[in-house]
């Protein structure tokens, strides 16, 4: 059976890249991309509709239009802006997802790409080797509608038979998108300014540790994911997704070995310490190593290159 792709919320950092890999591999045709702002370019080929997540008629309208056999729902509000606005938030990503999983099961769309996040855990969560089952407290808005978000995956799946997957992303690294409202962004804005301005301030402490994952990587784990067998997946709430984990500290020295000149520091008192604070420094994502063969392969080495070569070109 031929497939069809609908995701939504394809003008993010993730779906940006996500949506050019998935029509390589299924066809410009066969992957119909939607956000609520129009993209600044669209390329000859590609389908475009502008939609709002919270319209759920406007949903089934593009259902009934492409007869989607998978939907990408990427639509969400990230966690440093969902503080600023906690009612928006949790109606975006709640409601949002409640309309594409009631839509899915009414129009039987067989499959569904939801994300999570590292920020389901909080303060009382294991910091190191963060395993899949552990106290999860999120103290972020963002993370309380991530977890509300997972329970309402796994009943959807176990209720009606719903084939919805999802990964745990930890801080996406990409030299494509500018960084948006994520309190790990700070690891994508430093490579920004070492190119433009020799110099950054972090509003993480130097020594704060977070998992991050190159978005190549996230890329093909997400595809890996919805490619593999169904028989094969023990999860149905979210897995565990690790890539690497570094401290502000340990990503600037990397860059100077490639900018001897470039220098960073730190601010005080930002509100995203509390979050970062909150989170795991290390993820084990042992269950999708095992269930469908999940293995990163940058280290930070070659991601600080690769960045740093890639925005060179794209920055000047």
């Amino acid at each position: 059976m031929k497939e069809c792709i609908l995701m939504i919320g394809a003008n993010g950092q993730i779906g940006s890249e996500l949506a050019a890999a998935l029509r390589l591999k299924f066809g410009n045709e066969n992957v119909i991309t939607s956000d609520i702002r129009e993209p600044q370019a669209i390329a000859s080929g590609e389908i475009f509709e502008t939609l709002n997540v919270l319209d759920k008629e406007a949903i089934k309208a593009l259902i009934v239009k492409y007869k989607p056999t998978q939907i990408y729902l990427l639509a969400a509000m990230l966690s440093a802006t969902g503080e600023k606005y906690p009612q928006k938030a949790w109606d975006l990503n709640m409601n949002g997802l409640l309309n594409v999983l009631d839509l899915a099961v009414e129009f039987g769309i067989k499959k569904i790409f939801w994300p999570s996040s590292i920020a389901v855990f909080g303060p009382h969560s294991p910091k190191v080797d963060t395993p899949q089952y552990c106290v999860m407290d999120p103290n972020s808005i963002y993370g309380i509608s991530k977890l509300a978000g997972e329970r309402l995956c796994e009943y959807y799946h176990e209720k009606f038979g719903l084939d919805i997957r999802s990964v745990r992303y930890p801080g996406i690294i990409s030299w494509r998108t500018e960084p948006g409202g994520g309190t790990t962004d700070y690891a994508v804005h430093i490579f920004f300014e070492a190119i433009r301005q020799g110099k950054y301030t972090s509003f993480l402490s130097e020594g704060t540790e977070l998992p991050m994952l190159y978005m190549d990587d996230a890329v093909r784990g997400t595809i890996e994911l919805m490619d593999a067998d169904p028989s094969k997946l023990s999860i149905r709430s979210s897995y565990n997704l690790a890539g690497i984990s570094f401290t502000p500290r340990e990503i600037a020295e990397e860059i100077k070995k490639i900018l001897p000149n470039f220098e960073i520091s730190y601010s005080d008192n930002d509100p995203r310490q509390s979050i970062a604070d909150s989170w795991p420094k290390s993820i084990n994502d042992e269950q999708a190593r095992n269930d469908w063969g999940w293995k990163p392969t940058f280290d930070l080495t070659a991601m600080t290159k690769n960045m740093l070569d890639n925005l060179k070109i794209k920055l000047q």
